[in-house]
């Protein structure tokens, strides 16, 4: 009894008393940053939905998703017979209104009419010829064209498939190059400003961080989401593709050759030690925070060796045993 007693004190006292297991890190030079992250999806800088005013059947179909297409290419034709025949009456009405107004002219200018019957004429054929080009404005409607050189991203239909008004057939871009909406929370908006650098990381390309520029900020937010909107452009043109998601980290502020510890180690502005064997609890000032890193801005020397992850049993001049030093 007396040997068990004996060594359950002694195990006790090495557990009071004895070296505790540490992990340790020198504090190391590089770059530290202090950065606002958002997600954002890539889109084209300027896309527009093509849609026809007026309902119709789609009778043809001359580009698809993907296509390269000129100003003014026809892409789509809706079913205009109705409107055709509407616009060869009112022609009709023209001529027979233009061929009056022109008799009135000729009996005026020989005495015989007068000039409220050639009035009267040139009124109804003007409003003949304006009728005529509402209704051939109202035909051209039912042919979609390209507003200008660009693709198309999307094609929603079929032919012989009725299209209500206004229901986008193609969705178009042009113009520009392709750019990040993110979303940032309203606590770090007042960080974010235009021309910072953003670094920028797509699971599509997990091997490589493309770069990035902020280039405009709503100056409204979103109610429900307590978001913003923040518009990034690319800095050289990525391999991506419309629609693709990504994680944006911007630049707020950056000092190079800064003194760097694992940010685990640092709670409250003290760091611990390791110190000729013994613990010790360190001061330090810190600067910019970062998700795996800190910046020590005083309080420490790059030869210190600084406990990782600090446990609640550690203790001020208690021996310490280095497991590992990273």
């Amino acid at each position: 009894m007396a040997l068990g007693l004996l060594a359950v004190g002694g195990v006790a006292a090495w557990r009071g008393f004895g070296p505790l297991a540490v992990e340790i890190a020198r504090p190391t030079r590089g770059s530290a940053v202090r950065a606002v992250y958002a997600t954002g999806t890539v889109e084209p800088t300027v896309m527009l939905p093509i849609a026809p005013r007026n309902a119709g059947r789609l009778m043809e179909l001359n580009a698809d998703e993907g296509a390269q297409v000129r100003a003014g290419q026809v892409l789509a034709r809706l079913e205009d017979a109705d409107l055709k025949k509407t616009v060869d009456e009112l022609e009709a009405r023209a001529l027979f209104a233009k061929s009056q107004q022109d008799r009135a002219q000729t009996l005026l200018d020989r005495g015989l009419g007068t000039v409220l019957e050639r009035d009267r004429a040139r009124s109804e054929w003007q409003a003949a010829e304006a009728a005529v080009a509402r209704a051939r404005a109202l035909r051209s409607l039912m042919t979609l064209t390209a507003p200008a050189d660009g693709q198309i991203l999307q094609r929603d239909g079929e032919v012989g498939q009725l299209i209500p008004a206004n229901q986008p057939i193609f969705y178009f871009s042009c113009c520009a190059p392709l750019r990040i909406e993110a979303e940032v929370d309203e606590e770090d908006i007042l960080l974010v400003q235009a021309g910072q650098r953003v670094l920028i990381r797509a699971p599509a390309l997990l091997e490589r961080i493309l770069e990035g520029q902020v280039s405009e900020i709503t100056p409204k937010g979103n109610p429900i989401t307590r978001g913003y909107r923040v518009w990034i452009r690319f800095t050289e043109n990525p391999p991506l593709r419309i629609g693709m998601t990504a994680e944006v980290n911007i630049i707020v502020a950056e000092h190079p050759n800064a003194l760097l510890v694992p940010a685990t180690a640092v709670s409250e502005s003290r760091v611990w030690i390791v110190r000729e064997g013994r613990l010790q609890r360190q001061r330090v000032q810190v600067g910019l925070i970062g998700e795996s890193r800190t910046e020590i801005l005083s309080g420490l020397s790059e030869t210190d060796a600084v406990v990782i992850r600090p446990a609640t049993a550690l203790k001020e001049g208690r021996w310490a045993h280095v497991l590992s030093e990273k």
